[in-house]
């Protein structure tokens, strides 16, 4: 048994298709896109590579088959945020043996002493603008799509390892039932003071709208916790992965005499197609998804957000309530709201006062190097 360091792409193979092995008995898990995934990994693909430093390492048995992976990650615009050196680990997956999952930590805890950091922080698939955060409560379920699933015995590995709990991110359940009264008064309180418009993204004009949609993301999340600003590449690299299912009256754009203010997107959850698929979209792959997206019957929110200098305005709760009342009308009888900081009550509080209620349960974890 040992380690490996990820450098040719029959490499990259094994690291990409190693979930299925680790899997294969867990009804909820959702295989990813085979194809999506190598071009996520690939520098001269994904813009993330261009200011983080990514060591891709898988572990082997004694017949050199891969039993786990690990990635390792130094991403220097975050660092730039934040004065503590840290290193970050993602892409874990190993199967039920401590010795395995300790083998991996091992190497990202001897990893950040070479490099001189003072923490190590994880999971994060590659930061917090992707999939990040070990599932810890809500097992029963599918995860929607953007949102990592893993195996309950994680948790128990990484808590026998030494890594503790730096934060936790929730996701809420809102059942669609009827716009909540206090939600109409103000929505009639805010038309007729009318300090801000509200429109849907349009397609026709994608390459406009997405600056419009990064400068507010990068401005309305900037003071969150592990915050770390996408540059503009990255930004449109995501959003090109997303256009093919995006439906643009789900997405709304809020203006103040016309300066964009916020925005919040409504994503169809395209993991009941891709469970079907099992990671391939070639040769019948595409025919199906086109076929079957408009059988999906789940939403989910990723994103809410609004400037700061409009916060007062109201935004948000026209926001709360325009996705309400769309989803009455086309009869979707519950979304999720995801991911949410467990202590943000800026934006947990409206959701519980409107229905929602946590039902997912994402942390990620800390250790501290020594030098």
């Amino acid at each position: 048994m040992g380690l490996i360091k990820v450098e040719t792409p029959r490499d990259l193979e094994r690291f990409v298709r190693l979930p299925w092995k680790i899997y294969k008995d867990q009804p909820c898990w959702v295989p990813p896109l085979i194809w999506e995934r190598k071009k996520f990994l690939n520098p001269d693909s994904n813009p993330f590579f261009e200011h983080a430093e990514v060591e891709l390492f898988l572990a082997l048995d004694a017949g050199q088959s891969p039993v786990g992976r690990i990635a390792l990650i130094h991403d220097r615009n975050y660092q730039e945020l934040h004065p503590e050196p840290v290193g970050m680990f993602g892409m874990f997956e190993s199967v039920d043996d401590p010795t395995i999952s300790h083998l991996l930590l091992d190497k990202a805890y001897q990893w950040c002493q070479e490099k001189g950091f003072a923490r190590l922080m994880g999971p994060m698939n590659l930061s917090t603008n992707h999939e990040c955060g070990l599932l810890i409560e809500g097992f029963d379920s599918p995860p929607m799509f953007g949102i990592p699933y893993n195996p309950e015995y994680y948790r128990e590995h990484f808590a026998a390892w030494g890594l503790e709990k730096a934060q936790d991110l929730v996701a809420m359940r809102l059942d669609f039932i009827k716009v909540p009264d206090y939600l109409e008064r103000a929505a009639v309180k805010l038309k007729q003071r009318n300090h801000f418009t509200i429109r849907c993204l349009d397609l026709s004009q994608f390459e406009k709208e997405l600056a419009v949609l990064w400068d507010i993301y990068n401005s309305a999340w900037s003071s969150n916790w592990g915050f770390v600003p996408m540059t503009q590449k990255e930004f449109e690299f995501s959003a090109r992965e997303m256009k093919s299912f995006v439906q643009p009256e789900f997405c709304l754009i809020a203006e103040v005499k016309g300066e964009p203010a916020g925005f919040s997107l409504v994503l169809p959850d395209v993991n009941q197609v891709l469970k079907e698929l099992d990671g391939r979209l070639f040769p019948f792959g595409w025919a199906r998804f086109l076929w079957q997206k408009n059988k999906i019957d789940a939403y989910r929110v990723p994103m809410l957000g609004v400037k700061k200098k409009f916060r007062r305005l109201g935004i948000d709760a026209w926001f709360y309530y325009e996705i309400y009342k769309m989803f009455l009308e086309k009869k979707i009888e519950w979304c999720e709201l995801s991911w949410l900081l467990e202590d943000n009550k800026s934006i947990i509080d409206p959701m519980h006062r409107i229905g929602g209620k946590i039902y997912k349960r994402h942390r990620i974890y800390e250790r501290s190097i020594a030098s």
